[in-house]
């Protein structure tokens, strides 16, 4: 008899195999090196849900000795694909975890499946408190082992750095320090901006947004149902195979919810259980992320209580800066970090506490961001109307207001808001994005937040950027009713009339001199040539406003 979950793993594998066409030949699965041994474990959960274990260690060392622990939980790592990457070769998922670098430093590495992912039984909980309850487990498992010295560094990028914030959430016995790299904290505000839903890239084909967040509960679900490997254990195979459909029908469901006030998303809003944390973070994120944008994070990590937290936050994408992040040292600091909270080395950890990469390719070193000088300066935009229609472009769809030229160099640091008192439908949107406007007219988005228009008062968060401003240039402020590649929403087709606005800019009100060295990160050249659009005169025309900025004087 033919089950279900055999009927969806064949449409499930079409789906996939199509996804991997749009994926480079040189992406391929990271073999494991030879110099290193590999087996498989599970654990058994409160709930009995079976978590399956990939544990990597040294040639050579003995299973009764204990070494330091470096864990990732993560739902991506099946032993047939990594994502929607096939895996040739059979042995654990290590694909852009760099595991060499621990291991040569005498580590374990141990990968753990969510539970509903790889070689887990259950159902993915998208964050909820099974998932919280999986990492707890795996953490405290992997304390207690004979080749553990009961202290356990969890680390990851994207889902791996959300399953690592759940770490801190629930602090579990023997986690000794996080580093989490372009996390999730809030699921919410990941796939939905304040009730609008971003639109997800579909690299390498485009960066630009093509994927509503609202199919990404589905997506979830495929690399939940990739099959196992043939060469898998029957244990393995009997999870991966499991008959999933009454558990991911709610799933879907939930993670396509635009209530940030239902259950489903409250739950799984981590600030408040992170709040006040002192186990050791660290933590990065790019502010030109297309996938986990530069927003709430920023609320966690000023939330933090005392301990030796770290942080990167420049200008690159979705990843670590391991490579193309324009700056070197960042393995040495990641290993320094682990050497001293997890494997109690007398070491001292490089780098400042706050890596900081600005839009102009410079670095510098901060103590706290947004920077302690970073004031929130009130500008009054003009009132003006645009029609909420989408899809074409138009100058019906928008209005400027600008600086006169800049009479000495600003800085944008922080994280900017907009208030605006409007006339229009309650499913119209209204958008605010922050331009810097060249002499030649020359323009690049610095930041951009949406909302759906509220009846007395809209309220738009933009996204957080640290953005030096050159003297000669302006600042121009364009409201409009959605970034088509941005968000996706079903417009109103109605006219939004603004009869008063503002937007506070978080300006630095002393000058930065750039003390550490790097470069322009892969990610923002591509900004720069793909962004950089020409604006019309006349659009500007009647635009100017008076901006009372700072007089940036002074050492900081």
């Amino acid at each position: 008899m033919v089950s279900q979950r055999s009927i969806f793993l064949r449409s499930v594998f079409g789906v996939l195999l199509l996804l991997v066409i749009c994926i480079p030949v040189t992406a391929a699965a990271d073999p494991l090196p030879s110099s290193y041994q590999w087996k498989q474990d599970y654990i058994t959960a409160s709930d009995g849900t079976r978590l399956h274990v990939d544990i990597v260690r040294p040639q050579g060392v003995a299973d009764a000795t204990p070494t330091p622990v470096v864990l990732t939980v993560s739902p991506y790592r099946g032993h047939l694909a990594y994502l929607s990457v096939p895996r040739i070769d059979s042995g654990p998922s290590i694909d852009d975890l760099n595991p060499e670098l621990f291991l040569r430093a005498g580590y374990t590495y141990v990968i753990v499946d969510l539970r509903g992912f790889g070689g887990s039984s259950g159902c993915p909980d998208f964050g909820g408190p099974g998932e919280r309850s999986d990492v707890a487990t795996a953490v405290e498992w992997t304390a207690s082992q004979p080749w553990s010295t009961g202290k356990v560094g969890m680390f990851g990028t994207s889902y791996e750095a959300w399953t690592g914030m759940m770490g801190l959430a629930e602090k579990p016995k023997g986690l000794a320090a996080v580093a989490s790299f372009e996390p999730v904290v809030d699921p919410y505000s990941y796939l939905y901006m304040q009730g609008v839903s971003w639109r997800f890239s579909l690299k390498p084909v485009t960066e630009n947004g093509v994927r509503p967040a609202d199919f990404a509960g589905l997506e979830h679900l495929l690399i939940a149902s990739t099959p196992p490997r043939p060469d898998d254990s029957p244990e393995y195979r009997a999870n991966a195979t499991q008959l999933p459909l009454e558990c991911y029908r709610q799933y879907a469901a939930d993670t396509s919810n635009h209530d940030p006030d239902s259950a489903f998303w409250r739950d799984r809003d981590l600030l408040p259980r992170v709040r006040g944390n002192t186990i050791p973070l660290f933590l990065g994120q790019g502010f030109v992320d297309y996938n986990t944008r530069a927003y709430r994070v920023f609320d966690l990590w000023n939330s933090l209580g005392p301990g030796d937290h770290r942080a990167w936050f420049g200008q690159w994408g979705h990843r670590t800066c391991h490579a193309k992040c324009g700056r070197m040292g960042f393995d040495e600091e990641l290993l320094a970090f682990f050497d001293k909270h997890v494997a109690d080395r007398d070491v001292s950890v490089p780098g400042p506490r706050i890596t900081v990469g600005q839009f102009d390719t410079r670095w510098r070193s901060e103590k706290q961001w947004p920077p302690a000088d970073s004031v929130n300066v009130p500008v009054a935009l003009r009132p003006g109307r645009y029609a909420d229609r989408g899809f074409l472009p138009g100058h019906d769809r928008e209005y400027w207001s600008v600086s006169a030229p800049l009479s000495q160099d600003q800085h944008l640091s922080g994280i900017p808001t907009a208030t605006l008192h409007a006339d229009g439908p309650p499913n119209a949107t209204a958008t605010v994005e922050i331009y810097d406007i060249a002499p030649d007219n020359t323009a690049i988005p610095v930041t951009r937040g949406v909302a759906p228009l509220a009846e007395e008062e809209t309220r738009v968060r933009l996204l957080a950027q640290d953005w030096p401003l050159a003297a000669g240039h302006r600042i121009g402020v364009r409201v409009t009713d959605v970034v088509d590649e941005v968000w996706a929403r079903n417009p109103s087709f109605a006219e939004v009339t603004v009869d008063r606005a503002s937007v506070d800019l978080p300006l630095l009100t002393r000058p930065r001199e750039p003390d550490l060295p790097g470069g322009a990160p892969e990610n923002l050249v591509k900004w720069r040539n793909e962004k950089t659009i020409m604006i019309d005169p006349a659009v500007l025309d009647g635009a100017t406003v008076p901006m009372d900025l700072p007089d940036r004087t002074g050492d900081r």
